[in-house]
């Protein structure tokens, strides 16, 4: 790494956080049918495959989180895992594998980049908001990665054909010059929506109510749970670093507004919590806290405190995961309580019948998972071959499914995880999958693995719930790319916007602040510069949909 780049990394250090948050009610826990290859146009040759294990083999090196946090319950090192032996195996390239330590992935980041040396691939965010202050376009121009538009037409046969079916994704996938900087981890339609809200049904039963769809009807039910079953906490939620409810726009979105920025229904950029609606949302949370059906205690629940209340019957609704939240409440009383019963619930509403304004959705791509190329890799054509595997039939197999006869085996043409994965007696079958396969990283998920690990019926049913919303009308890319002087606009006045506004929101809810100040605490968004963000947004917003 030249010095000329190290020096520019940390002269624009500060513009860190330029779009966090910019979807609406958005997280990740696992976390479109393509259709025919397109021909190749008159004078275009048809892009001939790699052959695997690749005759020009070597050695990369690679920096990014391991993936899945379960797989260091075995190994320390991805390249020591049986997926990544078969990996190497089949490629016929050793790659010699850095993990940042977990919650220090954007500290280390930082020194890695300051220092003079880059590995060939570095796996983070690259996209606006994301590591790298000033986004990809800051990336390309400090030449610290390297464009990927040739090098994919060339070396990448499988991702090409990817982006030649789906514009859409390649649109994602580039700045607003149409330069590609990542190769994607791709979510199929299923694994897009895993959030949501969730209750006992046992007691909804118990108590002959019906599952909610209403803001009403979470209220007449919160109300029975608290007054008829003991709950001390109703509802209950863990929280964020701000000590805010982590249930994104759950209840918010009956309002039809967002907890954070989002598109309206003329497709402009507005921040939900400084809509005039937003002031009801809060409205019915400050009520629900003085009523006691909201955990007095949510600002300091984390999500095994949240998992304690759940299963111990303190509380009976909340907002969490399909798989870290629902599975793990279904799991954790499956041999205690054959009662017990959680299911998922549709995204309230304040009318009957109405489809819920907003809800939990990630676009296809998923921004934090994008491995870039770096200008130091010293056969970048080798990097591609290597990448574009994970993309092929086979090697989207082995990503998501692992070892044919060793972690899944074929059943009626389609893989069925094995009983060494499904049936261990000390780990449960999410953490001995991950010793074979990539939860996490550069590939495209099957839709069939994210349906193979779904192990109840209820999280099927919740995903069709919590998948009808209006969310992807109203949520704003998280690909949009303001240009550097916008960043360093945004640098300067985004923060203290969401600092604010959460310091406010737990305020109003809790009635340390009067909600008569509603309007006051907008006028001083306004005054930290919130117009000028939507401006910034909106243009951003504009030229990405002229990609």
């Amino acid at each position: 790494m030249t010095l000329k780049r190290k020096n520019s990394f940390v002269a624009v250090f500060a513009a860190v956080g330029l779009v966090s948050g910019l979807m609406t009610g958005c997280g990740s826990d696992q976390e479109e049918a393509a259709p025919a290859a397109s021909s190749p146009s008159p004078g275009q040759t048809a892009q001939a495959a790699n052959v695997y294990p690749l005759q020009d083999s070597g050695t990369l090196t690679y920096w990014g989180p391991v993936g899945n946090s379960n797989m260091t319950n075995f190994f320390p090192n991805v390249g020591e895992t049986p997926f990544g032996k078969e990996l190497e195996a089949r490629t016929g390239v050793k790659v010699k594998y850095t993990h940042p330590a977990a919650g220090q992935q954007k500290e280390q980041f930082n020194l890695m980049i300051a220092s003079n040396e880059l590995p060939d691939i570095v796996e983070t965010n690259w996209f606006n908001g994301g590591d790298y202050p000033g986004g990809p376009d800051k990336a390309l121009k400090d030449k610290l990665i390297l464009p990927l538009n040739d090098l994919i037409d060339k070396h990448a046969p499988n991702l090409k054909k990817l982006l030649e079916q789906n514009k859409e994704l390649k649109k994602m996938l580039q700045t607003d010059s149409g330069e590609i900087f990542v190769f994607p981890m791709i979510r199929n339609p299923v694994s897009q929506v895993y959030t949501g809200p969730m209750v006992r049904k046992d007691w909804l039963d118990e108590l002959g109510l019906a599952v909610p769809t209403t803001i009403d009807e979470w209220e007449t039910m919160l109300k029975a749970f608290k007054e008829k079953k003991g709950a001390a906490a109703p509802f209950s939620a863990y929280s964020v670093s701000t000590g805010e409810m982590n249930i994104g726009s759950t209840f918010i979105g009956a309002y039809r507004t967002s907890d954070g920025f989002y598109l309206d229904d003329n497709g402009q950029v507005k921040y939900g919590p400084a809509q005039p609606q937003f002031k009801d949302a809060l409205t019915l949370f400050n009520r629900w806290y003085k009523d006691g059906l909201i955990d007095k205690d949510f600002a300091l629940t984390d999500t095994k405190t949240l998992t304690s209340k759940i299963v111990s019957g303190q509380a009976g609704a909340t907002v969490n995961l399909l798989s870290g939240g629902l599975q793990t409440y279904l799991d954790a009383m499956a041999g205690k309580d054959p009662k017990f019963n959680m299911v998922g619930t549709p995204y309230p509403t304040l009318k009957k019948g109405e489809t819920p304004f907003v809800g939990q959705y990630d676009f296809p791509i998923v921004p934090g998972r994008g491995a870039a190329i770096t200008a130091d890799a010293k056969n970048p054509e080798l990097a591609v071959k290597w990448l574009d595997y994970a993309y092929s039939t086979e090697g989207s197999r082995l990503f998501n499914f692992g070892i044919e006869g060793v972690s899944y085996e074929l059943k009626n043409g389609k893989p069925a995880f094995t009983d060494k994965i499904t049936k261990d007696p000390a780990y449960s079958m999410v953490q001995m999958l991950s010793q074979y396969v990539r939860y996490n990283g550069p590939f495209a998920i099957d839709e069939e693995f994210t349906k193979a690990v779904m192990k109840y019926p209820q999280q099927e049913e919740a995903v069709k719930l919590w998948s009808a919303t209006d969310a992807p009308k109203h949520a704003l890319p998280p690909f949009i790319t303001p240009t550097e002087d916008e960043a360093r606009e945004l640098a300067k006045i985004f923060t203290a916007i969401t600092s604010y506004k959460s310091e406010m929101v737990l305020k109003f809810i809790i009635g340390k602040e009067p909600l008569d100040s509603f309007d006051a605490y907008v006028k001083q968004m306004e005054q930290l510069g919130l117009s000028k963000v939507l401006n910034i947004y909106q243009g951003a917003l504009e030229r990405y949909n002229a990609r």
